[in-house]
């Protein structure tokens, strides 16, 4: 199996694949970026690194954050110390809208481990909206389970069987109590299982990331078209239930197993579409333009191809719906479900 190009993700190898943005006065909200620090196993993203990008040449007015259990506290109790990334995120948020000229960070989706007991997740959910200065929309507690995830660049950190657990549907509850939102990151065939969370818990709004996550690598290298028929019927049941949107992008990570991060020049927005838009498409089909929004995963997916290739590629997904319908996935789904 070739390796990943260390160039990739890179300024001068996103330089290789330059496209000219298609529709570039389009509001849109990008739903799901990321910010770190520098660390020994990721560069650095901040917002200078995000702007870079959302000023590439297309009309990003508003970002969603979403946790990568980065920035935490170093000390205090060890339930409190995820509210140090929203901390962190709020003050770069502070600075998007301060700075001008920039797409704003509009709100934050946090971590907290909803299995904790009532009063110990009340507390933190509260702390998480102190530390908001007002952005704080809800948490993200991945379920992302792989038995033998030897094989994954990006390595699950959940425990098996978590969407089945009593207490994390307690909590789940909590949050569509309190007007919060739940993220998750799965792979495909945790599906299912996600379809039968979202039944048991029918009063919180759940944000399905990454379309579920169709894995290309490793043992499911050469499984593609299996994959893709059961991901096919397992999107159209969760789409039958009202509480759950569905994130439509997220799948030109190194898992995804399309193979761009190895080239010697990023994917286009032409082969993005010729790879991918049957999952986008059938999405859309299954939970309707207003349940679904498009979305970077930025940086995670700058190691296939540059930011303003990606919303070339939406762009050119959505020119078969009607002009409304393309709002919502821009921009208006987003609006409504992050309440920007």
């Amino acid at each position: 199996m070739s390796e990943a190009n260390p160039e990739a993700g890179s300024k001068a190898w996103l330089a290789l694949a330059h496209e000219a943005p298609i529709d570039p006065d389009r509001p849109i909200i990008d739903p799901h970026h990321h910010l770190w620090p520098s660390t020994a196993f990721r560069p650095r993203y901040l917002l200078a690194d995000l702007w870079d990008d959302t000023q590439s040449g297309h009309n990003i007015e508003k970002t969603v954050f979403v946790e990568t259990r980065a920035s935490y506290r170093d000390s205090g109790p060890e339930a409190m110390r995820p509210v140090g990334e929203t901390e962190f995120v709020a003050r770069i948020a502070r600075a998007s809208r301060e700075g001008g000229g920039g797409a704003v960070i509009s709100a934050i989706v946090s971590y907290v481990d909803l299995r904790a007991p009532k009063d110990e997740l009340e507390s933190v959910l509260n702390a998480h909206e102190e530390a908001g200065s007002g952005l704080f929309r809800g948490i993200r507690q991945a379920g992302a389970f792989e038995a033998n995830a030897d094989f994954l660049i990006i390595r699950p950190r959940a425990p098996a069987g978590l969407y089945a657990d009593d207490a994390f549907r307690s909590g789940l509850a909590m949050l569509g109590e309190l007007g919060l939102s739940y993220d998750t990151w799965h792979y495909h065939h945790q599906n299912p299982a996600f379809a039968e969370l979202a039944r048991a818990v029918p009063g919180t709004t759940m944000v399905l990331d990454h379309f579920g996550t169709p894995l290309g690598v490793g043992p499911y290298s050469t499984q593609r078209e299996v994959i893709f028929e059961q991901w096919k019927r397992d999107i159209a049941e969760i789409a039958k239930l009202p509480n759950v949107v569905a994130k439509i992008g997220g799948l030109a990570m190194p898992d995804n197993g399309f193979g761009w991060d190895k080239r010697e020049v990023p994917a286009s927005s032409d082969e993005l579409i010729k790879e991918q838009a049957r999952y986008y498409h059938h999405a859309i089909e299954c939970f309707g333009p207003l349940r679904c929004m498009f979305e970077s995963n930025f940086p995670v997916d700058r190691r296939s191809l540059p930011y303003s290739v990606y919303w070339n590629a939406m762009k050119k997904i959505a020119k078969r719906y009607a002009a409304d319908e393309q709002h919502a996935m821009f921009y208006g789904t987003a609006q409504r479900v992050y309440r920007l």
